[in-house]
């Protein structure tokens, strides 16, 4: 079997479809998920080991990492997908979603990445993390402010474990945008969601596999971002 590779937020879409991959290729991969879902039972029997954890809490972050270093003492690379797409309209305490949002999607992969670094720079050869970020770090959005400016803050957050970790770990980003539609997506939507791209199509997960796939092979890409807009960014 080769080398562990974590990935939060695995239960479901991208964080799926890479745990998924990564099992096929032989990895011992260890996920986290939030939610329990059938696609968790289908993980651990192709032999993943699976934890329970909601990083929105500094408790719930300290209590994943014991576990999570507990696993195994060397990780070939960390992949931080979980995520919650929160919105503004839907929270009316504001100061907790923000708190919320940056809680899960920088204060967990900070933390996380200064526990994992010794397993990490433990590894025989260069071991990897990828941080899924998304397109609207760099737009900033109306409806998804609090959310679009914590994965704002997990992409600086790339290049600053960039620096601290090499040359033993290469730090990258994968910025989505719209790579899955979503269950109940109605056709008026799903048209004019792929006019929004240059290439107007909607590719699936599988896009992200490609992606981390080409980080963790890549001998000479760190601090760098791998845009999946289909050319959003032109229109």
């Amino acid at each position: 079997m080769k080398s562990p590779v974590l990935i939060t937020g695995a239960s479901q879409r991208l964080g799926l479809a890479m745990a998924d991959s990564l099992l096929e290729q032989g990895h011992h991969v260890v996920v986290t998920y939030r939610t329990p879902r059938s696609s968790i039972t289908m993980l651990k029997d192709k032999g993943a080991t699976v934890l329970k954890a909601d990083f929105s809490t500094e408790a719930a972050i300290d209590r994943a990492i014991d576990e999570i270093k507990a696993i195994n003492k060397t990780y070939r690379a960390v992949i931080h997908n979980a995520s919650d797409w929160a919105q503004e309209k839907d929270n009316s305490d504001k100061h907790s979603l923000i708190e919320r949002m940056m809680m899960i999607h920088a204060v967990a992969p900070y933390r996380i990445n200064l526990a994992l670094e010794s397993a990490l720079c433990n590894y025989e050869g260069q071991a990897d993390i990828i941080h899924m970020t998304d397109y609207v770090q760099e737009t900033g959005s109306e409806k998804h402010m609090a959310y679009a400016a914590s994965k704002a803050a997990l992409h600086n957050l790339t290049l600053s474990f960039a620096k601290k970790l090499a040359p033993n770990v290469k730090v990258n980003s994968i910025a989505p945008a719209l790579l899955m539609f979503n269950q109940g997506d109605d056709d008026i939507y799903k048209q004019k969601a792929r006019k929004k791209s240059l290439l107007e199509t909607v590719p699936g997960a599988q896009e992200a596999v490609k992606a981390m796939n080409y980080l963790l092979e890549s001998d000479y890409m760190t601090g760098q971002t791998l845009h999946l807009n289909g050319g959003r960014h032109l229109k």
